[in-house]
């Protein structure tokens, strides 16, 4: 498995937004859309940030989990606001990992409002070629 999902609440999370309005904050985050899928030897994920100065972003990773941290403050429109329903505060999103992605080498793009990454695929995951001999001769190494 490329990425494990561990967000069996997303339906509660986004139910609770539209009741109790979107403003994230440290202790409640406001979670961010994804896409995600694997291009060839690369995992790629996209998620979206739209209007976020990409100075407010974070991506950290620690063993096979990628947080994403990103804050978009409130705006100063003055004393009254006629609407306000896009998302402010914090925006926060982890991805757990396989162990046959190589995290040691994730890429980051921010452009016009996606934050893409690109995760390699691990070289111990990637298909090989298992040379076979015939006869009684010694076992074939396996070619990497």
């Amino acid at each position: 498995m490329i990425m494990m999902r561990t967000d069996p609440f997303r339906e509660v999370e986004r139910l609770s937004r539209e009741i109790f309005g979107a403003t994230g904050t440290t202790a409640r985050p406001v979670m961010m859309p994804m896409d995600a899928w694997r291009d060839g030897d690369t995992f790629r994920v996209e998620l979206d940030l739209p209007g976020i100065d990409p100075d407010n972003i974070d991506l950290d990773v620690e063993n096979n989990v990628v947080t994403v941290k990103a804050e978009r403050p409130a705006p100063d429109h003055g004393e009254s606001s006629v609407a306000a329903e896009r998302p402010r505060g914090t925006f926060s999103r982890q991805l757990v990992l396989g162990d046959n992605l190589d995290t040691s080498n994730i890429t980051a793009n921010y452009d016009a409002g996606v934050l893409t990454l690109s995760i390699p695929v691990a070289e111990s995951a990637k298909p090989r070629k298992i040379a076979i001999n015939s006869g009684s001769a010694e076992p074939a190494a396996i070619s990497a």
